[in-house]
């Protein structure tokens, strides 16, 4: 014996949208286990200057011995960590969105600089990087003699 079931398209409807607000909603969410392993690296910018390259990179609230410098065949790295605040489990956060933890960020320096003249300061939560430009890449000015009637 055969069963008719009366169709309803509303409630077919509402199974659907049920089935893609789980299909989309889980894609674009961001899930909070990631988020504190969540790796972030600073803003940066490169500045070209006649002698050197100038690197400010953003890193509020990182202690300069948390902080590491390489420089290796033209790529500068920038690594460091920032430190969670103690906080309290029973606290309740209405909105949490300063990372913390690692960080790495590199960028390919167009020209070789001289790595043993680097400088770095760090102020106000703004890493300036000082890096000057190789001595070999400079113009050098050559002067052109004149001869005198071939000699």
């Amino acid at each position: 014996m055969t069963t008719l079931t009366r169709w309803e398209p509303f409630r077919e409807m509402a199974s659907l949208r049920n089935a893609m607000d789980r299909a989309f909603g889980d894609a674009f969410e961001f899930p909070r286990q990631w988020e504190r392993q969540a790796t972030w690296g600073p803003a940066l910018d490169v500045v070209e200057k006649d002698d050197s390259y100038v690197v400010k990179a953003s890193v509020p609230g990182v202690a300069p011995e948390d902080v590491e410098i390489t420089l290796t065949d033209n790529v500068l790295t920038i690594k460091g960590e920032t430190k969670e605040d103690k906080q309290d489990k029973q606290e309740n956060y209405h909105m949490r969105e300063r990372y913390y933890g690692s960080f790495v960020r590199s960028v390919t320096l167009p020209t070789t600089v001289d790595a043993d003249k680097v400088e770095a300061v760090n102020e106000h939560g703004v890493l300036t990087l000082t890096l000057p430009k190789s001595e070999a890449l400079k113009p050098k000015k050559i002067t052109v003699k004149t001869t005198v009637n071939g000699q």
